[in-house]
């Protein structure tokens, strides 16, 4: 009976191990792309970015766009996200809301939902979505 309790710990032991190795060392089966964007507040300016490979290239990207348009270095990065959506939504005052979804549409409801906190008459002026290699 010692023998037979043994043996099924060895094959628990076998078959347990290398999984748990196994699965912590697979490469990522998609990759991940990064969004952003940016807003001028003082002009209303926004830059964007979509597919880089990290979220800082990204949010960069946004950020040199915007001031690219706007020059008044007041540019700030409103939404980064990964493998998404991204929208941003504008107020008549200049106020503006920021969101991001799995689509479109979901990152338009939020970024809408976000501008009408902080201002009226919102509306969509940029969306953008990464590729989805997934």
């Amino acid at each position: 009976m010692l023998r037979s309790k043994m043996s099924q710990l060895l094959v628990a032991t076998v078959f347990s191990a290398p999984t748990v190795g196994w699965v912590a060392t697979l490469p990522a089966l998609a990759n991940d792309y990064y969004g952003a964007i940016a807003y001028s507040r003082s002009t209303g300016s926004h830059g964007y970015s979509y597919d880089y490979a990290t979220s800082q290239a990204a949010e960069l990207a946004a950020l040199r766009g915007c001031e690219s348009y706007s020059g008044t270095g007041d540019c700030q990065s409103l939404v980064v996200f990964q493998n998404a959506c991204g929208a941003l939504a504008q107020a008549a005052s200049n106020a503006a809301g920021s969101g991001w979804g799995v689509d479109r549409t979901t990152a338009e409801r939020y970024a809408l939902e976000s501008c009408s906190e902080v201002g009226s008459s919102c509306r969509v002026v940029r969306w953008v979505c990464t590729s989805r290699d997934y």
